[in-house]
């Protein structure tokens, strides 16, 4: 520079290169500053107590700017100093507090964190230490002096050996030159040009894995803007993946090779917080802060992209079914928040997604190939959430359907619940809950007609059951999906399910002012045609004060509860109940003597029909009589 530049780009704040480019900024300038001296200049008084700048112009004199970051500054000609011949050189005074800036791993790490990637070379002196052998002349082998009495003796001349030369190792001190930023900005390459060992060990040097990645994506965006990204998909996820308190450094983002973020979490979405790699813009400006950065138009177009590349490398993985199993196992509920949040990329990742289903066996099946599997007169996608595979296979809503030949999803993670909800249909068919009240099946007219009279017969029978359950259920009324079991428990198409009540009760900072509302209303469907449900019908018609009837109606209701999916309010009555009915089936006393257990203790068989039985409470006890035994409930 020559001298007015040394006055005019560092002579104070208020006229550096920091300022002006705040001022165009602000005036709406879209400009990049890369390369102009003044930006950032005073940064270093953060950590110099005072600054030096030699600069030589080829149209000036070699001149020397001083300043101690106060209100001056002194600019004088250089006439003793070492030539420079063109070119500036800066010199910090250290403050006493910042000398870690001095040590040669700090200086590394800054230089390989912020500029390893960029064109120009940048070079530090280095101490280095060698070992290297030399003679030892100290024990050099001395000659033996001669003895007077052996000097008129004749000698006999042996021949001469060499003599070995002893070597030691001394450690020799160097200083030289070295080349920081050796690694190559390989997204600026093309992506037939680069090696998949070269991106093993780019993916490595970026993210600290052992192992190497599952896919890439290497791609050139060109349009309004331009930018170069390279993307991996790790093959496991980290233990701390879903971690909300974790700083997440696993998308870094560059402005021409020179890093601007190392955290760039705002370039994707939360669902693909597991995504590694680099994205390096042409557009943006350097310098500015990360408010600014979320308020640019170019970082939202760029975001936008991003998320249609990562989504593309998704469905390229799918194309292997073990890679995709492998990713599949660990980013499942990455792709499943997607469903939940990502509006717009909602369709693309329904594709991507994989359940068991009632035909699928051991292996899962995709939406897609549910709906190729799909019944001519079948109208929709129906699903089934719960524990476990295990739990939902065996359960009593499946019944009608399995008949029929429909298949049937299970969706056994919590995130399902939360996920399904946002995903109402899939290509024009709806996803249908089938432990939800209104399952609507195709029927043929007999059926129906069948339907109705078994309705009409039952009537009775189901308000004898309501009474006798009180609050417990809504309404009772007959099933027309269940096959083997007596009876089952839906909820309210638009509450939660059996499962998302289980859910929501294991919340440990749950809120429990939400239960009054969204809780669980249950429906109990009964089996019109099963003979339990038949001798039930035939006993509370011929008396509906009956005890057994009543006594059967609680345990059929509690056994409802565990095969619907829902949880016990009183185990201990419930199996207090169970072994009295093992006792009517066994013939034995069931009346319990004064010693061993006390009347109050034991639930009750009989509730007065004038008034609702209390929650959670059990029938009172009836006497012992014949018509009582399992036999003829049986």
């Amino acid at each position: 520079m020559t001298k007015a530049d040394l006055v005019n780009n560092l002579g104070t704040i208020a006229r550096s290169g920091t300022k002006a480019f705040m001022e165009a900024i602000q005036a709406g300038a879209d400009i990049s500053m890369i390369g102009q001296f003044g930006v950032g200049f005073y940064s270093a008084f953060l950590v110099a107590h005072q600054v030096t700048v030699v600069s030589k112009h080829n149209d000036d004199e070699q001149y020397i700017w001083e300043s101690s970051a106060g209100d001056s500054f002194t600019v004088h000609l250089d006439t003793t100093g070492e030539r420079l011949g063109r070119g500036s050189k800066i010199i910090l005074h250290m403050k006493d507090d910042q000398l870690e800036y001095l040590e040669e791993s700090r200086i590394k790490e800054l230089i390989k964190k912020h500029s390893e990637f960029i064109s120009f070379p940048i070079k530090l002196m280095v101490e280095k230490t060698t070992e290297k052998e030399v003679e030892d002349e100290e024990s050099a082998e001395k000659k033996p002096e001669e003895k007077p009495e052996d000097a008129e003796k004749p000698q006999v001349e042996d021949e001469k050996k060499p003599v070995e030369k002893k070597m030691k190792k001394v450690k020799e001190v160097t200083h030289e030159l070295e080349l920081i930023n050796k690694q190559k900005a390989l997204w600026m390459r093309k992506p037939e040009e680069v090696t998949k060992e070269e991106y093993t060990a780019f993916y490595k040097a970026l993210s600290n894995d052992w192992e190497e990645h599952l896919a890439v994506k290497h791609f050139f965006f060109e349009g309004n803007l331009e930018f170069r990204a390279i993307l991996f998909v790790p093959r496991r996820a980290p233990f701390d993946l879903f971690e909300s308190r974790k700083k997440n450094n696993n998308l870094k983002l560059y402005v021409r090779r020179v890093l601007i973020m190392d955290n760039a979490e705002d370039m994707v979405p939360e669902y693909l917080n597991f995504i590694r790699g680099i994205i390096d813009s042409e557009d943006l400006p350097l310098n500015i802060s990360r408010e600014m950065l979320q308020q640019n138009k170019i970082l939202k177009i760029i975001k936008k992209n991003v998320v249609k590349k990562v989504i593309e490398l998704f469905e390229d993985i799918a194309a292997n079914k073990d890679d995709f199993k492998k990713f599949y196992e660990a980013f499942s509920k990455n792709l499943k928040l997607g469903i939940h949040e990502d509006t717009d990329n909602r369709a693309k990742l329904a594709n991507l997604l994989r359940y068991y289903s009632t035909k699928s066996g051991e292996e899962w099946t995709s939406l897609k190939e549910y709906t190729e599997r799909m019944k001519p007169e079948q109208k929709s996608i129906y699903y089934i959430t719960g524990e476990s595979k295990a739990h939902v296979m065996s359960s009593p809503f499946l019944e009608k359907l399995k008949k029929k030949d429909y298949e049937v999803l299970f969706m056994t993670e919590p995130i399902d619940e939360y996920s399904v909800q946002q995903l109402r249909e899939y290509e024009g068919k709806k996803l249908v809950c089938v432990s939800k009240e209104g399952l609507q099946l195709e029927e043929e007219e007999a059926e129906k007609k069948a339907f109705e009279d078994q309705k009409a017969l039952n009537e009775n029978l189901c308000k004898c059951i309501k009474d006798i359950l009180g609050e417990k259920v809504e309404k009772v009324v007959v099933s027309n999906t269940l096959v083997d079991s007596p009876c089952c428990l839906v909820t309210g198409e638009y509450g939660w399910s059996a499962n998302m009540e289980r859910i929501m009760k294991a919340q440990a900072l749950r809120d429990n002012s939400m239960f009054s509302y969204m809780a669980s209303k249950k429906t109990m469907e009964i089996n019109a045609t099963h003979p339990i449900i038949t001798e039930l019908r035939r006993k509370s018609d011929a008396d509906k004060n009956d005890k057994t009837v009543k006594d059967l109606v609680w345990l059929m209701y509690e056994t409802a509860l565990l095969t619907s999916g829902f949880t016990l309010e009183e185990p201990a009555t419930f199996a207090k109940r169970i072994h009295r009915m093992m006792a009517f089936g066994l013939n034995l006393d069931i009346e319990p003597t004064p010693a061993s257990a006390p009347a109050d203790e034991l639930p009750a068989l009989e509730t007065p029909a004038a008034a609702p039985a209390a929650e959670g409470a059990a029938a009172p006890a009836p006497a012992a009589a014949p018509e009582t035994s399992m036999d003829s409930v049986d």
